[in-house]
């Protein structure tokens, strides 16, 4: 692992703060923690004299195991906080709680809010390393990087390859954070869904727009499908499940009649039967495991590129 190098910023807030020197340096470091994840012993001393503090105002299972794996196979010490059963429900603010927490001698904190933004703000008021866990509907920049990771590991390049993120993009905080990975590594990338879940912004982000699934999946080499979330809509903008899962739901039947063999990819949790179906998700053009798999290499990477800065 190269001590020498670090990265460009003192947090992970989003991609947009990233360079593609820092992507690089975190994927050169996942490579190194990946070969430690395939050894019997599983366990590196990396941070063992380093406390993270994982805080988490919304509800998570699968990024919030992924970062406290990472910690442990780094040696680190953990403290665990979910808001719903802390003083947050009695009216506690955001930097109170947090520097409640801060004053246990915490090095590091890995937060999801519901809120944009929330950890730019906390980076402001905490002298802290903050990971961004997701925030809001705005970012969440270990998907990104993981999502990246793992098309490199499957092509050996990101340059020039096209990617489709299909699904709900209005209210996705992985398709923004994917989009912005994506292009600094050199790739195309295509935005498909209806035109309700299509943001009015996403022409500025230089990115192709696409309303018919079998166009997009005929253009790209890759198909990141993306869940409808629901518990992010207010109001509803399509007539229903079954409707949007006839016109954007990728199954088997698709993805043979394809002149060629694309890869699948899905950040989780994944809606069977909706926008995928089980036989598409568990075939072996998915490397939706590979995407868990990665998720620790890559977090590993991002908490000891950012502790090396302490």
């Amino acid at each position: 692992m190269a001590d020498n190098q670090t990265l460009s910023t003192r947090h992970l807030l989003g991609i947009k703060d990233l360079t593609e020197k820092d992507i690089h340096l975190i994927f050169e470091t996942a490579d190194t923690f990946k070969d430690v994840l395939n050894r019997p012993i599983k366990k590196v001393p990396s941070l063992r004299d380093v406390t993270i503090a994982n805080v988490f105002f919304e509800n998570s299972t699968r990024t919030r195991l992924s970062f406290e794996l990472a910690q442990k196979r780094l040696s680190a010490d953990t403290i665990n906080f979910a808001a719903s059963s802390s003083s947050v429900s009695k009216g506690e603010t955001l930097i109170d709680t947090v520097n409640n927490i801060l004053a246990m001698k915490v090095d590091m904190i890995v937060m999801r809010h519901p809120y944009p933004g929330a950890g730019v703000f906390l980076s402001r008021k905490v002298d802290a390393h903050i990971v961004n866990a997701g925030d809001g509907a705005h970012e969440h920049p270990t998907q990104a990087l993981l999502d990246a990771f793992s098309i490199r590991e499957k092509y050996g390049d990101v340059t020039g390859k096209r990617v489709a993120i299909i699904g709900d993009i209005l209210h996705s905080r992985v398709a923004l954070s994917n989009i912005l990975c994506l292009q600094k590594l050199g790739a195309e990338v295509m935005v498909c869904g209806p035109t309700t879940l299509i943001p009015k912004y996403i022409e500025s982000l230089n990115v192709k727009v696409e309303y018919n699934l079998m166009n997009a999946l005929n253009w790209c080499d890759v198909a990141n499908m993306l869940r409808i979330q629901l518990e992010r809509q207010d109001i509803k903008y399509f007539p229903s499940l079954r409707e949007y899962s006839m016109l954007y739901g990728l199954n088997k039947e698709i993805l043979n009649s394809l002149d060629k063999e694309i890869t699948i990819m899905h950040p989780g949790p994944i809606n069977r039967g909706v926008e995928i179906t089980s036989d598409v998700a568990d075939s072996k053009q998915s490397i939706i495991l590979d995407q868990v798999e990665n998720g620790v290499a890559v977090r590993m990477a991002v908490l000891y590129l950012l502790a090396g800065q302490r």
